[in-house]
């Protein structure tokens, strides 16, 4: 009963300590898209917090940026700290989905996070993603 007694104690003279203690800022990325070819159409983001969810298509967030020049961004908000990776296209005809040819390879400008390449699919996890810190982030990407 004295342990116990100790361990309110302990608890009751911490609780200002605890109370004070603000919760982490939610995290945003600012996305710099740059070198775009088109200055037409949009770009498609998709923004991962997980290699299962990268894998398996599974996106936390989408987002889009109208595109008028060489350079466009987009702001994506409301995010845990940790790591996440970012695949998007250019959608240069606006038909709102990536033009392929018939053999399913891709005909729109597409990227990943870091400028990571992939070899006959998509970047791998490792090589695209990225921490996102508390506050105010920002990733480039270019789009050639």
């Amino acid at each position: 009963m004295k342990k116990f007694k100790t361990l309110i104690a302990a608890i009751a003279l911490n609780l200002p300590a605890l109370a004070a203690a603000a919760p982490p800022e939610p995290a945003k990325i600012s996305i710099v898209f740059s070198e775009i070819a088109s200055p037409t159409g949009a770009i498609m983001v998709a923004v991962y917090d997980s290699e299962e969810g990268y894998n398996g298509d599974n996106p936390v967030r989408v987002a889009m940026a109208r595109v008028s020049s060489v350079t466009a961004s987009t702001t994506v908000e409301g995010l845990n700290t940790g790591r996440y990776a970012i695949k998007l296209f250019h959608d240069v005809d606006g038909d709102g989905k990536m033009g392929t040819n018939p053999f399913g390879m891709p005909t729109e400008p597409f990227a990943f996070s870091n400028n990571a390449r992939g070899n006959m699919g998509p970047a791998k996890w490792a090589d695209a993603a990225f921490e996102v810190k508390s506050g105010a982030n920002t990733h480039s990407i270019t789009i050639n």
